[in-house]
């Protein structure tokens, strides 16, 4: 067969393949108004209640790594996909696929990992469903997380909404959630430990809703890494992205793992970390207030909203020169998440 003709481990990257793929088989199948708007999670009105709903489901290989598994990533991920539209959790349910033959101390570690990941983003897990197939029908545990959350007032956060002279801010710095995998799945080690940045950031956008009316858009930058999310807003709104590369924090570690294995990290998976594009006037007093939260004390300004290049995304390189940024192309780390 072709390769047009089958599933590629490429359509699972988060990159243009993954695109093409929602776009062009997906969404034909489900068009509606709602699935249209291609944010993280589905914004809708019942009665005079505003909720968003999203769902999402967690494969990642090792499901043990430094700093956390796949238990505190899957509340983590769609906790932190209903927080990208202003909307504050409540509610998740949890489904499991499970390899005969997985051994129950592991499940109970897992699960354990879910329930005080849960207290600490505040939400509850109040339904869920277990499957178990035969050895080899799955690796280990998948599990599907589903979640619904209320939005307060009249925030209305997209993708669709990044304006030219917004200023552009992520959370801290990035590319930790991909190296610790790679580094777990590889048996590498560095000079400094590598931690995956998984949180749930709920609590820091309710802080930063609080000091501003004036954030337009919002995404956590997981599969694909910053450089894909970017592009994903950049055509949503159609307006282009000016980076300065210099701003972009990376820590030592991640970079020098990166150098070695020959991965850019603007390219690698974050867990805990979030892009906002806020209003210019207020965008130092966002600043200040998410480095006053534990989940951004690396925060930073990195950027700019412009008129020009629009669906394009381009950084101003340390020596003076301008790279363009695509969305990523191919797989640079299969199951990531």
């Amino acid at each position: 067969m072709k390769k047009e003709d089958i599933i590629l481990l490429d359509h699972g990257s988060g990159g243009r393949a993954s695109h093409e793929l929602l776009r062009q088989v997906f969404l034909p199948q489900f068009k509606n108004s709602l699935l249209e708007g291609l944010d993280d999670s589905t914004v809708f009105e019942i009665g005079d209640h505003k909720l968003a709903f999203s769902t999402d489901s967690y494969t990642v290989d090792p499901i043990f790594f430094p700093g956390g598994d796949i238990g505190c990533l899957a509340v983590n991920g769609t906790v932190n996909d209903l927080a990208m539209q202003g909307a504050d959790p409540l509610y998740l349910s949890a489904g499991f696929i499970i390899e005969e033959g997985f051994p129950m101390a592991d499940l109970k570690r897992i699960l354990g990992s879910m329930k005080a990941t849960a207290k600490t983003a505040g939400v509850q897990i109040i339904t869920g469903d277990t499957k178990v197939v035969n050895r080899g029908g799955v690796d280990k545990i998948f599990i599907n997380t589903s979640g619904i959350g209320l939005i307060r007032g009249h925030a209305h956060i997209s993708g669709r909404n990044a304006q030219p002279g917004d200023a552009v801010l992520v959370s801290g710095s990035i590319g930790d959630h991909g190296i610790a995998i790679l580094s777990q799945r590889a048996g590498l080690s560095f000079e400094s430990v590598i931690q995956t940045d998984s949180a749930p950031l709920n609590g820091l956008v309710a802080e930063m809703m609080l000091v501003s009316d004036g954030i337009h858009a919002m995404r956590d930058p997981t599969r694909g890494g910053l450089a894909t999310t970017l592009n994903e807003i950049a055509i949503q709104s159609n307006v282009g992205i000016e980076l300065l590369e210099d701003q972009i924090p990376v820590s030592e570690g991640v970079q020098g793992a990166c150098e070695l294995l020959g991965l850019d990290p603007l390219y690698v998976a974050n867990e805990g970390k979030l892009i906002a594009f806020v209003a210019s006037e207020d965008a130092d007093k966002v600043l200040s207030c998410m480095q006053a939260h534990p989940y951004g004390r690396g925060a930073g300004i990195i950027g700019r909203v412009v008129s020009e290049n629009r669906g394009r995304v381009f950084m101003k390189t340390r020596i003076g020169g301008t790279r363009i940024l695509d969305m990523l192309v191919g797989e640079q780390l299969p199951r990531i998440c």
